[in-house]
């Protein structure tokens, strides 16, 4: 039997014990191992893993693109430090990326892009909910990788954030919008796979849309230790392929 993918996780010093946890069963569900980072805990050996999540957390320092520092944010210097390295050590050896939250935010300032430090007060349309709950609608483009991914054109999510991507990133498209417009989901569009969501899919393990995101990971994980990093996207496309079949004799 194949081994599973080995996939390190980023989290924050102070959530860590708890959202990692989630995090581990998320990816042990899609069939990949999920190890543990996070700043001051283990050092980060990139060439030990088959792929990344980039977790959520505190607001990203603003500084870090270009933006202005406010009294009312908390920031984590240390884990910016961390995941910036994480990110483009993963670019570097062709690693695929899926970030949460923060790390979906994270993945867009590496590449170049900005954020919106208030985007509720940007997006005045976009629903204000924080909870864990899916209770947010989310519009997702077509032929999207994450449509391909989640299988769907509209799912709900959860909502924890403040911030969201304004300018986007080398080589990354929009792949899902809340109802009043504010960017919901990242993704490029070549290898390797990097996939970026603003919600908490570990949250929502017991829905199939959000599982579906780790399978797509892991099966481009598996990928790029088998084959390289030019296979991710038709693993993770064919994976979800599979699921349909699967789910297909299952349930007839």
């Amino acid at each position: 039997m194949t081994s599973r993918p080995l996939i390190g996780v980023t989290v924050s010093r102070k959530s860590g014990w708890r959202v990692f946890p989630l995090m581990k069963l998320a990816i042990w569900l899609a069939g990949g191992r999920a190890l543990r980072w996070q700043a001051g805990y283990r050092t980060v050996d990139l060439d030990a893993v088959d792929g990344v999540v980039i977790g959520g957390g505190d607001d990203i320092a603003p500084t870090l693109y270009g933006g202005e520092l406010r009294v009312d944010v908390r920031l984590d210097p240390a884990r910016d430090a961390l995941e910036q390295s994480v990110l483009r050590g993963a670019f570097d050896r062709g690693l695929p990326i899926l970030g949460i939250c923060r790390g979906s935010q994270m993945l867009n300032v590496v590449l170049g892009g900005t954020l919106h430090q208030d985007a509720y007060e940007v997006y005045q349309g976009s629903r204000y909910v924080r909870t864990v709950l899916p209770r947010k609608r989310v519009l997702i483009e077509g032929e999207s990788l994450l449509s391909r991914s989640a299988k769907a054109s509209c799912i709900y999510v959860n909502a924890l954030h403040s911030q969201a991507v304004d300018v986007l990133g080398q080589g990354l498209r929009v792949a899902a919008r809340d109802e009043g417009g504010m960017v919901q989901a990242i993704e490029r569009m070549s290898d390797p796979f990097a996939l970026g969501v603003q919600w908490h899919p570990e949250h929502l393990v017991y829905r199939r849309a959000h599982r579906r995101l780790f399978r797509s990971l892991v099966a481009a994980a598996r990928a790029e230790r088998s084959a390289g990093g030019d296979a991710q996207l038709d693993a993770a496309r064919q994976e979800a392929r599979e699921d349909d079949a699967r789910r297909e004799r299952l349930w007839g």
